[in-house]
């Protein structure tokens, strides 16, 4: 246990030297806009950082209801996306005759730019929730789809060999060696996907909803420079919402598939 509680503080203590130092580079960038190049509209341009977090503190209530109504319709845009994808995945690999009909019209609805598609569905729906749910769904399920069919083809044939050898089914083939296999694929997709998915949620809340975190943003940004630093603390909460789902995957990767290498006690430690 102590192992692992230096290796995390190792990890962790380059994080905090950066973000340390990104703050006070951020500061000193705004107070030389504000009082030395004498910018105008300086603190709407880079506002002091300081600033900023007593907004956050200030209306933290607001920013969390609101952030939470956008993580929540963003979750669930990103389960169903991610459930379609696995399944879309699941079946390509299971038939190449399904992967040569299916694939290219993936492919094709990915080039689709999300900015010209997120107002098309809002306008049609009129549900600002059912279209937050469309465009993250929409924005998963490509990328897992992609990774995890790529992690199902990735088992050496030896392997499949092998498990023939001792007649094992088909289904058991795939239950114990194929989908153990997608898993870091899998992850990899999931990965990527889900802070898309709050930025897609995002999106669509700018195009006119009534709750979200981009509701706040888009009002801020219009009331202009008496209001900079609550947009800018909008912005702050979208990133840190797409932060910590990308960290929430990363904690499911390490319970669900531990045996990968960078989970592994490093140096010989066995914690």
């Amino acid at each position: 246990m102590k192992g692992n509680s230096a290796l995390a503080s190792s990890r962790l203590l380059p994080l905090l030297v950066w973000i340390v130092l990104l703050l006070a580079v951020w500061e000193g960038m705004s107070w030389y806009l504000l009082h030395v190049a004498k910018t105008p509209l300086a603190q709407s341009k880079l506002p002091y950082v300081h600033e900023v977090a007593a907004t956050l503190w200030k209306y933290s209530g607001t920013l969390l209801k609101e952030g939470g109504a956008t993580f929540g319709n963003a979750g669930v845009g990103f389960l169903l996306g991610a459930a379609a994808g696995v399944l879309l995945a699941v079946l390509m690999s299971l038939s190449r005759t399904i992967e040569r009909l299916a694939f290219p019209y993936a492919i094709a609805s990915q080039m689709i730019p999300i900015l010209g598609l997120a107002p098309i569905i809002y306008g049609i729906v009129r549900d600002e929730q059912v279209s937050r749910i469309i465009i993250s769904g929409y924005i998963t399920f490509f990328p897992v789809a992609l990774n995890m069919l790529r992690g199902l083809r990735s088992v050496e044939l030896p392997a499949v060999e092998l498990m023939h050898s001792y007649a094992a089914k088909s289904w058991a083939v795939y239950w114990k060696l194929r989908l153990p296999a997608s898993l870091p694929g899998l992850f990899g997709g999931l990965k990527i996907a889900a802070p898309l998915a709050v930025t897609g949620a995002i999106l669509v809340e700018l195009m006119g909803a009534q709750h979200g975190i981009g509701v706040i943003m888009l009002r801020n940004l219009y009331y202009g420079p008496s209001h900079t630093y609550m947009f800018w603390s909008t912005v702050l909460v979208g990133a840190l919402l797409g932060i910590a789902s990308y960290w929430l995957m990363g904690l499911i990767e390490r319970l669900a598939a531990p045996w990968q290498p960078e989970f592994r006690p490093k140096g010989g430690d066995r914690g």
